[in-house]
């Protein structure tokens, strides 16, 4: 019953918990993938990065959009440094659950991306997803440039007048840049957590949930220069 209050409260700066200077230790390779998960990392790859609920989950589903060169799990958008899982769950670190992607833009696009985060979890929740409650639950894209802001925040809108037209309720999803969530920075979870569905296939998903499909045609059309410009 520790701070049940702040699990759905984001907490500032001064209200964070302290954390540590020691980083996490991560496996070199990806369990699936076989790629790296610490840079530097192919000079013509991008990076893309999610909060989805639970990271488990969004990892798995990440992963497997061809061209991507490496995922892994972490926390950001809070103010605690280098944070426990432990310290994530009670709500007094100010993380979010996310998963970054590196990926190689001339296999796979930003949009195939966003098209995998919107359609496989339920962005109309708020500091939570399904049964999993909390803000480190909260639907958010950190972003790594102005093109991506963009892309973000268009996506949004064309998906929020999908889910409007069948009735479906408003995003609840932050989209900010990753350098201005929080402190700005990405501390890697636990070894354990990453990939863990791989490690663990029949583990907990609380994901796949579409309540529309994301048009990646009209989000392609909108993108291409007008001919008449």
């Amino acid at each position: 019953m520790l701070f049940p209050r702040r699990k759905q409260e984001l907490v500032g700066p001064d209200e964070a918990l302290p954390g540590r200077s020691e980083t996490m230790v991560v496996p070199q390779a990806h369990h699936t993938l076989g790629t790296p998960m610490q840079g530097p990392f192919p000079e013509a790859t991008q990076r893309a990065m999610f909060g989805m609920g639970c990271f488990w989950g969004a990892e798995k589903f990440l992963w497997q959009v061809p061209g991507v060169h490496t995922t892994f799990v972490g926390y950001a958008g809070g103010y605690t440094p280098n944070p426990t899982y432990e310290e994530v769950c009670t709500g007094r670190t100010g993380h979010n659950e996310v998963a970054v992607v590196i990926y190689d833009p001339d296999q796979t696009s930003y949009e195939d991306l966003l098209g995998a985060f919107w359609e496989n979890h339920d962005p109309t929740q708020h500091l939570r997803q399904g049964n999993d409650v909390g803000t480190q639950y909260r639907s958010g894209i950190y972003t790594f440039s102005d093109e991506q802001l963009d892309a973000a925040k268009r996506s949004r809108d064309r998906y929020q007048r999908a889910l409007t037209g069948a009735g479906f309720g408003d995003i609840a999803t932050e989209i900010l840049p990753a350098d201005q969530a929080g402190d700005g920075r990405f501390y890697y979870a636990e070894s354990y957590h990453q990939q863990y569905l791989s490690k663990n296939p029949g583990g907990y998903c609380n994901h796949g949930f579409c309540q529309v499909g994301y048009d990646r045609q009209s989000a392609t059309r909108a993108a291409l220069p007008d001919e008449d410009g």
